[in-house]
């Protein structure tokens, strides 16, 4: 919900897995959320700046949240790439 002056009011936005898009309720206490940090491609140190990746606990239970974590990661430094 949104006051007058365009500004988000709600008390709890709920965040999305970013692998499978489910919500991530607030009782979901298996869920998980990882900043990456960003590189610079010249020297490899990292620049300050990071992507944020949220895994849900149905993905953790499964076993399967290292995979989407590198594939995530992989996917986003494909994108940096074809903007630069």
């Amino acid at each position: 919900m949104q006051n007058e002056s365009g500004k988000d009011v709600d008390l709890y936005v709920p965040r999305k897995c970013s692998w499978t898009n489910r919500l991530l309720v607030a009782k979901d206490h298996a869920s998980v959320q990882i900043n990456v940090a960003k590189i610079d491609p010249q020297t490899g140190v990292a620049t300050g700046a990071h992507e944020v990746f949220a895994l849900a606990g149905f993905l953790r239970r499964l076993g399967q949240s290292d995979n989407a974590l590198a594939a995530l990661s992989s996917q986003k430094d494909a994108e940096a790439q074809i903007a630069v």
